[in-house]
């Protein structure tokens, strides 16, 4: 699936209209709660703030209102998205990308996961768990995987309103049932 793909759902409400206690994806960071609005002046001039906490980790990011399109902030999936994620899981792929260097990989995944999309993310953990199972992952490689299973993780439970047990469980059946 592709970013075009993603764009088809309806969004829930207009580009920069969360309100406090709203859940929300910040492109790489992952599913965070809008824990206030605020005004601050920056520059002499007044602007308005989400400020954001990461599930994850707790970490607090002050995002300008006008700013949540280009940033990638964005409403969590849809319930009917979660199918069509699984099914990028669930896609075979020939690890042709096996021929490039780690570098390179890394910042193709790199350059996925920063879009913010939930199928981007799910195509790098996809490729990465396959690769995994060939080969040892380079230390980046790594780290690229552990993000893209938190962010796949995380942001799957909260969709789902489901415990991340679960979602880890439902994601390991998918590739028990490919091994076969």
């Amino acid at each position: 699936m592709t970013k075009s793909t993603e764009e088809k759902a309806p969004p829930k409400r207009a580009p920069g209209r969360f309100k406090v206690g709203d859940l929300a994806v910040y492109p790489a960071h992952g599913v965070g709660r809008i824990e206030a609005i605020e005004t601050r002046v920056v520059n002499g001039e007044k602007h308005d703030f989400y400020i954001m906490k990461i599930l994850e980790n707790n970490m607090v990011i002050m995002i300008p209102t006008w700013n949540v399109e280009s940033v990638g902030l964005r409403d969590v999936i849809g319930e009917k998205e979660i199918p069509k994620i699984m099914d990028v899981i669930k896609a075979k792929r020939d690890l042709t990308v096996d021929n490039q260097t780690w570098n390179r990989r890394y910042r193709e995944y790199m350059d996925k996961i920063k879009t913010g999309s939930l199928y981007e993310v799910a195509e790098v953990f996809r490729d990465l768990s396959l690769l995994k199972m060939n080969k040892d992952l380079s230390f980046g490689e790594r780290k690229l995987y552990d993000t893209a299973y938190t962010l796949l993780i995380k942001e799957l439970s909260t969709a789902k309103n489901s415990d991340e047990k679960t979602v880890v469980s439902e994601i390991e059946a998918l590739f028990a049932a490919g091994a076969e």
